[in-house]
Formats: structure tokens, C-alpha cells, sequence
């Protein structure tokens, strides 16, 4: 049986007078409902690129789109943008990262949600009120029947993410997909909206991809876990796999980089030195050589391949050159060891 969602060699390049920028370049997941995918990684590694190209948000906008997005049983890229347009809000939807700038200023909150309610339901207003009520109360918003006739500016920011998330769930989407849910709220409005999407899910049965730079965030959250760089997986796996038992030098990288709450810290945090690559010049071979410390282990390859991405066991997909066996005695004996002294 298919999985519900399965992108194959998905490639979203936008043409600029400075060149070609590559914000996704080949990428191939799946995602089954029920199930949870974190996609982790740097600011322009092409996360939220790869969202907005799932619900079709690039077409029509000059971007050279291929490869292909099923999604229960139908193929997206190549469909209509009414067709899919008619699919946002019902069966798939998005909770944005910013949700003052992506909720219109001049409606109050619960028009909105009943205008997305009744786009796909034929119902009255009042019943879509009704209906924009009993979300926002779902959502942990007090005195809904109040706040729904509040604007967006009324609320605080863990009230518009809440909000924000109520007008994604409106319709029952099958897939979920949330774009950094919780930047800039502060930790305990965070713990709260994440445990929030995950009784949401659970109740829904929806399928749920969370975007973001955390491994934190994606720690409790995810069964999978896929990480990019520079428009490319360059890992996949588990969470357990991920956390655990990591193989690539980036994914080593955001470890180290992640502060930790389960004991107190010795140390700073390990940067990842160096700055991500522009998408208009990826650097050649493997795009993360200039920062890794391990590029001369390649005998050259690292600068001029690039490595596929390729099974290490189970589901594990790693992009390296380096040798599997020395990866993981690098991870046991050096890495591993120093991540624990943090």
C-alpha cells in the first residue's frame, strides 16, 4: 500500500537575474497517516520551500517545478492550480510561521476561520460561527465566544498561533503541515502548542510534518526525522536513528549546536562553523565540504562528487563519501563522547 504522501525527486529552482537558485534539489520522502516527519536544518536549506511547494503555493509564481507529489492516490505537481487550490484547507493545510503577518489585519479571527469553514462546508454563517467557536475553545483559547469577534492584533502570540492552528484544523486536513509553529513564543507557550498538534493529530489521524531549525522541537514529536542542506536530504531516518545513532557530519553539527535541559551544562555549545551555501553557487561535490572537519577523509571525493544518498540499515539514508564503518567509529569514540559533556 502507498503511503499517503510521497514526494519523488522533487526540484523547485527559481530562475533570478543572479543565476539559478536551487532551493530544493531532488528530494524523496514519504508519509504515512497517523505519522509524524521533522524536517530539520539551517535557515535557506529549502524546508519551508519544500512546504509551500506540497500545497502549491509556487505555481504561477515563475518557479521551474519537476518531479512528483502524491498525495492520496493524486499527483499535484502536474495538476491545475484550481485543482489544488480546491484541496487546500480540506485536505491538506498549513499552520504558518508568523501568524500576524499571515492573518488578514482587517477581519476579526473568527471570520477568517468561518470564510476557510464554509469554503469547503455548505453552511450558513451561523453555523459557521458555531462551528469557529468550538475550534478556537478546542485550541485552548478562553472565552471563545468573546475572542472570536477579536482581531488578530488582540491576541498575544501564543493566542494567534492557537488561532492559527484552529483555522488549519477548520476543515479535518489530512495532512498537517507546520512551518517553524513555535519561533518566537516563549518555552512554555511552546511546550504547550506542541502538545497541542500532537492531541490534535492523534485525534484527527492526520499526517503531520514539522519544519523547523530545532532538533529540540522535533525530539518528542517525530517518528522521522529529515534533514536538509543545501536543497538536499542528506539524512533520513528514525528519530531514535537520528538522535542516537547519527552518521552524517551535519546532523553531528545541529547536535552539538542544541542546547540541552537534561543536565547541567560544562561546556558551550559546539558551533557549525562556517555559514550555509548560497543556492545560486552550491559549492561542488558534497555541499557541506567547506565546513566539514572530516572533507579530507575522502580522498578528494567530497570536493568533487557529489555522494548519493544511500541506505545504511533499516530506513537510514545517509549522503556521504565517508566510509560507514568509520562514520560510526567516529560518531562512538569522538563525537558521542564530547556531545555528552555539554
Amino acid at each position: 500500500m502507498s503511503a499517503f504522501l510521497q514526494v519523488k525527486d522533487l526540484k523547485i529552482h527559481f530562475p533570478t537575474d543572479d543565476g539559478l537558485v536551487k532551493s530544493v534539489d531532488g528530494l524523496t520522502f514519504d508519509l504515512e497517516r497517523g505519522k509524524t516527519l521533522g524536517i530539520v536544518g539551517e535557515s535557506g536549506s529549502g524546508k519551508s520551500v519544500t512546504s509551500l511547494g506540497i500545497l502549491g503555493l509556487h505555481k504561477g509564481k515563475g518557479a521551474n517545478i519537476s518531479g512528483e507529489i502524491w498525495l492520496d492516490g493524486e499527483e499535484l505537481v502536474g495538476a491545475s492550480q484550481e485543482h489544488v487550490r480546491g484541496l487546500r484547507g480540506k485536505k491538506m493545510a498549513m499552520i504558518f510561521q508568523d501568524p500576524l503577518s499571515s492573518m488578514h489585519p482587517f477581519y476579526t479571527v473568527g471570520d477568517q476561520i468561518i470564510e476557510a469553514y464554509r469554503i469547503h462546508n455548505k453552511v450558513t454563517k451561523a453555523v459557521a460561527k458555531k462551528h469557529a467557536i468550538d475550534m478556537l475553545g478546542r485550541v485552548g483559547i478562553p472565552e471563545p465566544q468573546r475572542r472570536v469577534d477579536s482581531y488578530p492584533h488582540e491576541f498575544s502570540g501564543g493566542m494567534r498561533q492557537r488561532a492559527m492552528i484552529a483555522m488549519a484544523l477548520s476543515c479535518d486536513p489530512e495532512l498537517l503541515i507546520a512551518d517553524e509553529p513555535t519561533t518566537a513564543l516563549d518555552v512554555t507557550v511552546q511546550a504547550q502548542i506542541l502538545d497541542l498538534m500532537v492531541d490534535l493529530q492523534r485525534e484527527f489521524n492526520s499526517a503531520l510534518i514539522i519544519i523547523t531549525h530545532d532538533l529540540g522541537v522535533v525530539a518528542e514529536l517525530s517518528d522521522d526525522i529529515l534533514v536538509m542542506y543545501a536543497g538536499k536530504c542528506i539524512e533520513y531516518g528514525s528519530a531514535d536513528d537520528i538522535f542516537y545513532r547519527p552518521e552524517h557530519p551535519y546532523t553531528w553539527g545541529l547536535l552539538g549546536s542544541m542546547p540541552r535541559l537534561d543536565r547541567e551544562p560544562t561546556e558551550r555549545l559546539l558551533p557549525i562553523k562556517g555559514s550555509p551555501p548560497s543556492l545560486i553557487n552550491v559549492p561542488p561535490g558534497c555541499a557541506f565540504h567547506p565546513r566539514c572537519p572530516y572533507a579530507e577523509r575522502t580522498g578528494g571525493k567530497a570536493k568533487s562528487e557529489v555522494p548519493d544518498l544511500l541506505q545504511t540499515q533499516g530506513g537510514h539514508l545517509v549522503r556521504c563519501h565517508m566510509d560507514r564503518t568509520e562514520r560510526r567509529e567516529l560518531w562512538e569514540n569522538e563525537i558521542k563522547p564530547l556531545l555528552e559533556t555539554q
